[in-house]
């Protein structure tokens, strides 16, 4: 059944994409922007998160909404005022769509919203599911404030579904292009003991878990968005290396060489997150890439 639904982070990677296949489903669609765009079939309306301003109108007609802004957690040094803003921006964002929905008339049933695995903050080996205690660091506190001020709309009766995403793959963008870019440069090389696992999904599987996330009211609570089989950092980088006929040196990039080059925001690289796919998989869910080497063979094959 076709819907409205109201986007948030609508310029961002993902944001793109859902955008392309809901509008490619029939479905309508409206976005909040801090700024005065143009999308071609797609509403735009003025939020501003810090100053907690908001165009009720964004709500006229919305069945679902889809939460994906955020602060990018990989821009610029983890100062404290840095961190505030990161959690802020997905913190204040939440409470600032409930207030609205609150303060208007509206008939929204569904509020689905980007998470993390950094919720779990580095558990080395320990293979990790929806039900395991959160982390400890500074990527586990801001997702456990995150999905708290998420939690609230439980309050409303509205169907809550948090995508607890791991390291998103595509081509020129995000993660991926931040690890093959040393690679390109013949400087490719484990991080640390290159024993920590890192939780990816190609960015189309990552598009389709939330439409289907949207179109089946089955699925309520967290659910992790990553491929069945997660693979350490030194595997990745020999997976990248191959696409790119690169080699990878025999010696890896010392932690506390990263730490002293990135600080605290190492942990980006560092954490050992092994994620369980089997609650999206027991809901119906298919990946359409589920090896490493498989994913990375289409998106450099593009």
């Amino acid at each position: 059944m076709n819907q409205h639904i109201l986007l948030t982070g609508a310029t961002g990677m993902l944001g793109k994409e859902l955008i392309k296949s809901l509008l490619s489903q029939g479905h309508t669609i409206s976005i909040l922007s801090r700024k005065p765009i143009q999308i071609n079939r797609v509403k735009v309306f003025l939020w501003d998160v810090y100053q907690q301003k908001i165009d009720t109108n964004c709500l006229e007609g919305v069945d679902s909404i889809i939460h994906l802004a955020g602060e990018n957690i990989s821009k610029g040094r983890w100062t404290e005022k840095r961190k505030k803003e990161i959690i802020d921006s997905r913190v204040l964002s939440t409470q600032l769509l409930y207030q609205a929905m609150a303060e208007t008339k509206n008939q929204v049933k569904n509020f689905i919203s980007a998470a993390a695995v950094g919720y779990y903050g580095t558990r080395g080996d320990e293979m990790l599911t929806e039900e395991s205690n959160p982390g400890r660091n500074f990527l586990a506190e801001c997702c456990i404030q995150w999905e708290k001020a998420v939690d609230q709309g439980q309050q409303t009766g509205l169907r809550i579904v948090k995508i607890r995403t791991g390291v998103v793959l595509a081509k020129k963008e995000g993660a991926l292009e931040a690890m093959a870019k040393p690679i390109r440069l013949f400087a490719g090389a484990p991080l640390g003991n290159g024993k920590q696992w890192t939780p990816w999904i190609h960015y189309q599987d990552m598009t389709r878990i939330y439409l289907y996330a949207l179109e089946n009211q089955s699925l309520t609570g967290a659910y992790n968005a990553s491929a069945p089989f997660p693979v350490t950092n030194k595997v990745m980088t020999k997976a990248i290396a191959k696409q790119l006929n690169r080699p990878v040196w025999p010696f890896s990039v010392p932690e506390g060489l990263l730490k002293l080059i990135l600080g605290e925001m190492s942990s980006l690289v560092m954490n050992s997150t092994n994620t369980s796919a089997q609650k999206i998989l027991s809901s119906g869910f298919k990946f359409n890439y589920t090896h490493i080497e498989q994913a990375l063979a289409d998106i450099y094959g593009q």
